[in-house]
């Protein structure tokens, strides 16, 4: 894969390519006249169903049309049934930021982004509760010590403390995480999101390309086009250290930098969780006090 934006992208022609596939004709109360070549709808059924022309929406899905309407997005978008995150997506694609932007985006992207003092301070006096904040393209910014226990951000090389890839590309990930392959789609919608923000990024299209590359998984997720912006869960981690920890995470904007998210992991009080974060938190103080000396770890059977 490219570095190229619209290799990144996959661009609005494989959005809503996508998209189409999950609509069936007799969804929309069309008459189903035999075998497709390809699933769901076709072009000239949606461009009807919406209201343009078949040669206008094969130019929109080609990425000619240009100065695209709201009213024509929001048609297309009732047809195929899209969700807020999903429209919000289509605007970006169908409405790229032009050549000043661009240059914009790439200077940003060439430096990595700077957080707030006053929110380093607030890592740091979280020491219950594992918490980081997150950049663009996933990038870990800043983190907790109780999140480096969690994660091992603090083992990993600066340019590799990046939620994506550790998903896809750390070693032993697939049993880190309980439910790996959610964790995964979610990890590409959030990219694909991501993209349509910034097309122009490059350190963005580096790193799709490099997961691309490498995971299999990645490659088929990401032509699936999935788009969610999920901001609150539960994440089933298996721990070296202490085992199981079931996680809630709340994911926090932050105002003034709407491309940074603070995502903060919490435990029911009373739980098992809960009492593991407490030695995970002792172990990871223990670590920092002899790092000269290896400390036995605790064992940690996950279920």
């Amino acid at each position: 894969m490219s570095s190229g934006d619209s290799d990144m992208s996959g661009g609005i022609g494989e959005f809503l390519k996508s998209r189409r596939a999950r609509i069936q004709p007799a969804d929309v109360g069309l008459p189903d006249l035999g075998r497709r070549r390809v699933p769901g709808l076709r072009r000239e059924e949606l461009a009807q169903l919406a209201g343009v022309s078949i040669d206008y929406y094969t130019r929109l899905e080609r990425c000619r049309a240009r100065n695209v309407s709201d009213a024509i997005l929001d048609a297309i978008a009732d047809v195929l049934r899209l969700d807020a995150t999903e429209r919000e997506h289509l605007r970006h694609l169908a409405r790229p930021s032009g050549p000043a932007a661009a240059r914009r985006g790439a200077g940003a992207a060439g430096g990595r982004e700077r957080v707030r003092p006053g929110l380093l301070r607030l890592l740091e006096m979280m020491d219950a509760v594992p918490a980081c904040v997150l950049g663009r393209r996933t990038d870990v910014l800043a983190y907790n010590a109780l999140a480096d226990a969690l994660y091992g951000f603090g083992d990993m090389p600066a340019e590799h403390r990046n939620a994506a890839r550790h998903t896809f590309l750390h070693p032993g990930v697939e049993h880190f995480y309980a439910d790996w392959h959610t964790v995964a789609e979610e990890a590409v919608a959030f990219l694909h999101l991501d993209v349509g923000r910034h097309p122009h990024d490059r350190r963005l299209a580096a790193l799709i390309g490099e997961l691309s590359m490498h995971s299999d998984t990645f490659r088929t997720l990401w032509a699936a086009h999935p788009v969610q912006d999920k901001t609150y869960g539960t994440k089933h981690i298996c721990h070296p250290v202490v085992g199981d920890l079931e996680l809630a995470y709340e994911t926090l904007l932050l105002p003034g930098d709407l491309d940074q998210c603070l995502v903060l992991y919490t435990a029911p009080a009373g739980s098992p969780t809960e009492d593991r974060l407490r030695l995970l938190a002792s172990w990871q103080a223990t670590e920092m006090q002899h790092t000269q000396t290896p400390v036995p770890r605790p064992s940690g059977d996950c279920k």
